[in-house]
């Protein structure tokens, strides 16, 4: 019988014990010239000195606001250097930083702030279509707690920005002492696909930990600079961007406040980044830019991320070969573990960087069980991807419920994902468990007819769903992106590619083309908003 399902990770580095803000001091210490922060659309930059400086300020602002360790501060804005600030500002006084997201409405900011208990926010005005203040100052007479929003733009939020007292600062060193790396410190709210979202309460050690981690394996030093197009509020841009890079002296790199690939390109190439880091949506609109003739210096790359979702394996050889980021890493996790839990390496073959998305992490566990049994499958067997250690979130706030049900009592976090565990410990993702589509009393992974889907050569990228059907219960549907230029594509010419290279029943019964899918801003794929615009342009019934 095969060994089980189940990996544990290295022993080295050490773990970080510290806070968030007595890791950034360190790194202050050893490299105060530094060049800690860039934003590419205000043209600023600060060495680490400066930047630690305008960080320290903020906290004391905020401990003026009447903030003390444990309050909930809100942060509600696109990417911009005053994001940055405020994130670490909290840490450096304690207070619990929930993260919004740009696109929030009035119903999800509201549900947001009073499940949190927020009681200041600080905010963008506006960005694109969405007028933050105006949102804010609508929500606030159903929020009790909320007792104060200052917008970035305005004299009280430079006020806060404002040069401490000496005994502001002492106050502020008396209270980042008496802080403890196991208590919270970051609230972000799932995407709430089913029901209101939950609250991640993610520690100082969870996520002070995992930007580390991460950037030891893509050997991180103060001479890399990151660049980051990826949002802020989520777990990939401030954990594994922003924590990575100021536990190892790098820089942090904003090439706008929402990604653009020509701007994201251009601040690679003006301000040397070493890392980029994106969904592979984000690099399939990079490559497409350097095709229609545009030329930007890539010279400077040689690392970078791609997670959200399985890369193809043409995008990620070329994203190699033209882009020069020859050690570019997958990585997979989930905000309820701080986020990444396996990551592949950077000297590893490019079969396992396409099919796979690496090996466990140092410090952590992995297994995969049977999710109704619980039992530890054999390696090679499909079944739920759980994890457990230091990048376990503390629960789901104030809902002791839902994270009764997420972790169960041995600290295992169950993720809801479908993964298979080879025999070198990689591990391969091959679905959500609610996206598993059973066809005639047939388990159908969608991810398995995607990856075979890419090998057709006028198809960029492709997603599977199930839709109702009378006879079999569930069929399957391929929603296609094709090549510029490609033929058409019907469902007749996909059955014959695929005839004799799949299963009959794995072989979609319907085909859409589209321009692109419905995705979160965090580059996920919404395949719930896929299946009922099917089920309308089909004609079905649930």
């Amino acid at each position: 019988m095969s060994e089980p399902s189940y990996a544990i990770g290295e022993t080295t580095p050490p773990l970080l014990e510290d806070t968030i803000g007595a890791t950034l001091a360190a790194t202050v210490a050893a490299h105060p010239d530094s060049v800690a922060l860039i934003d590419a659309a205000a043209d600023r930059q600060w060495t680490y000195r400066e930047f630690h400086d305008q960080v320290r300020a903020l906290a004391a602002g905020l401990r003026r606001l009447g903030l003390a360790p444990g309050d909930r501060l809100g942060l509600w804005s696109p990417n911009r250097w005053e994001w940055v600030v405020t994130q670490f500002a909290a840490a450096e006084a304690g207070i619990v930083l929930v993260v919004l997201n740009p696109s929030y409405r009035r119903h999800e900011l509201s549900y947001a702030l009073s499940q949190s208990g927020t009681s200041v926010v600080v905010a963008a005005t506006s960005f694109r279509d969405s007028e933050y203040a105006q949102m804010l100052a609508d929500v606030r007479g159903d929020l009790p707690d909320l007792r104060e929003v200052v917008l970035f733009e305005s004299p009280e939020f430079a006020e806060l920005l404002s040069v401490p007292s000496a005994d502001e600062l002492d106050r502020l060193a008396q209270v980042a002492a008496g802080l403890v790396a196991t208590e919270p410190i970051n609230i972000q709210y799932t995407s709430g696909t089913t029901g209101n979202p939950k609250g991640v309460t993610l520690s100082h050690r969870n996520i002070g930990n995992n930007g580390y981690m991460v950037g030891e394996l893509l050997e991180y030093t103060a001479d890399d600079r990151i660049c980051t197009p990826v949002p802020y509020y989520h777990c990939f841009g401030m954990v594994m961007a922003n924590l990575a890079a100021t536990s190892h002296g790098s820089a942090m790199v904003i090439p706008g406040p929402a990604f653009d690939p020509a701007a994201t390109l251009s601040a690679v190439a003006k301000y040397r980044c070493t890392s980029l880091y994106g969904v592979p949506t984000m690099f399939i609109a990079e490559l497409a830019l350097l095709d229609s003739g545009a030329e930007f210096d890539l010279s400077s790359l040689r690392t970078g991320i791609m997670a959200g979702s399985t890369c193809p394996e043409t995008v990620m050889r070329r994203v190699i070969d033209e882009m020069n980021m020859g050690q570019v890493s997958i990585c997979y996790g989930m905000t309820e573990t701080s986020p990444v839990s396996t990551q592949t390496r950077m000297d590893d073959p490019m079969e396992l960087r396409v099919g796979t998305v690496g090996r466990v992490g140092p410090h952590l566990e992995i297994k995969v069980m049977d999710p109704v049994t619980g039992e530890t499958l054999p390696r090679g067997e499909t079944g739920e991807f759980c994890t457990r250690g230091y990048s376990v979130m503390l629960g789901y706030w104030n809902d002791p419920e839902k994270t009764a049900e997420a972790i169960d009592g041995d600290g295992w976090m169950r993720t809801g994902d479908l993964a298979v565990m080879g025999d070198d410990g990689y591990v391969r993702i091959t679905g959500r468990i609610k996206d598993m589509v059973i066809r005639g009393g047939e388990n159908i992974y969608p991810r398995e007819i995607e990856e075979f889907l890419y090998t057709h050569p006028d198809i960029v990228d492709a997603q599977v769903i199930g839709v109702p059907d009378a006879k079999y219960g569930e069929e399957l549907m391929a929603w296609i992106q094709l090549r510029s230029g490609a033929r058409e594509l019907t469902v007749e010419s996909l059955r014959e590619f695929a005839s004799g290279a799949i299963s009959r029943h794995k072989i979609p019964k319907y085909v859409h083309v589209v321009d692109g899918f419905p995705m979160t801003v965090t580059g996920k794929v919404r395949k719930v908003e896929m299946r009922a615009k099917a089920i309308d342009m089909l004609g079905l019934t649930d």
